[in-house]
């Protein structure tokens, strides 16, 4: 198995409802078949997908998927942007679990839970820069 993640799905209970938040921090749809919704990003696609089909097609009862103890991180060019993506994230209706602030090992990050529960968290880490075009590496590029 190559090392990489190709796509995160998201079970989601609705996923128009999921979609309109994602666009309203900026994020634009990929053309996807009928019953996903799918978000280009960086050599990886986020997908939403309703829960209920994700639970059938795994064969598990959908209120034994819950959300997962999972964060999803979106790195930041700044420190200053942190606080603008929590923003962003609560104008849209996410809730900030851990507004921005410094953390012990030198970054800045903060935390929000989207309306559908999934944890995201947006942080600046000065050891690892990104790439020009945004991609995230753990010793930077």
């Amino acid at each position: 198995m190559e090392q990489r993640i190709s796509l995160i799905t998201l079970g989601v209970p609705d996923v128009e409802k999921a979609a309109a938040f994602y666009e309203a921090l900026g994020w634009r749809r990929a053309e996807s078949p009928d019953g996903v919704i799918a978000f280009d990003l960086i050599s990886q696609t986020l997908g939403l997908y309703p829960l209920a089909a994700l639970a059938a097609d795994i064969g598990l009862p959908e209120d034994t998927l819950g959300t997962g103890a999972v964060s999803l991180s979106h790195n930041t060019r700044s420190k200053e942007e942190v606080a603008e993506l929590l923003a962003a994230a609560e104008a849209a209706g996410a809730e900030i679990l851990k507004p921005a602030q410094d953390v012990f090992w030198g970054g800045h990050h903060g935390y929000f839970r989207s309306p559908d529960g999934h944890l995201w968290e947006i942080a600046f880490n000065p050891f690892s820069a990104l790439s020009p075009e945004g991609a995230f590496r753990w010793n930077g590029y």
